[in-house]
């Protein structure tokens, strides 16, 4: 082999090299701006369902939660809620073998909980029900007494904001870790116009 078809041979594969270098950034940037046109996608069509969830009734979001807690591994999973429940609307078990019970609000999204609907649940989900894990689900903000009382008590609140990751795939046993009574807001949000 010459020394021309050696510097060709070269050239090719320095050629090659910058073409396949080339290709290899513009595939990393559309996989960037496809990850991020994703994510925006997964934010409006959270903020979607949870318009669709202001728009259930009480009911219906009582049967939403127990869908949710079925799809994150809870077994023996039953919506109970109905007049004189004694602040169950759902119960049933978490992976680890936990009882669960919950306490499913759905009011506007700009209403709060506030303390008394936590005093009346706290008072009978362990004892009336035997939670080892007393959950109270609401569409809407826990006023900041209503976090405090749920951290004193070992409640544990999933407000809107929460719901939203939870509607949108997190599972419930990485929520239940979370100390609402420190974090988030108790803020109410804004009416529709």
């Amino acid at each position: 082999m010459g020394t021309g078809t050696v510097v060709l041979v070269v050239l090719a594969v320095l050629g090659v090299g910058a073409v396949v270098g080339v290709l290899a950034r513009a595939g990393r940037r559309e996989a960037e701006a496809e990850k991020a046109r994703l994510k925006e996608q997964g934010r409006v069509q959270a903020l979607r369902s949870l318009e669709s969830i202001w728009a259930m009734s009480p009911l219906e979001f009582e049967e939403y939660i127990a869908e949710l807690c079925r799809r994150d591994g809870c077994t023996g999973v039953l919506r109970v809620g109905a007049a004189n429940d004694l602040g169950a609307d759902v119960t049933g078990r978490l992976p680890d073998g936990r009882k669960l019970v919950v306490q499913c609000k759905r009011y506007a999204k700009h209403r709060t909980v506030g303390s008394p609907d936590l005093q009346k649940f706290n008072g009978t989900a362990r004892s009336e029900h035997g939670a080892d894990v007393p959950l109270f689900v609401a569409s809407c903000k826990f006023t900041k007494q209503a976090r405090a009382f749920a951290a004193r008590h070992g409640l544990v609140l999933v407000d809107v904001d929460l719901l939203g990751f939870w509607n949108s795939g997190t599972v419930l046993t990485a929520l239940l870790d979370l100390d609402i009574g420190r974090s988030g807001t108790n803020r109410k949000l804004a009416p529709d116009n």
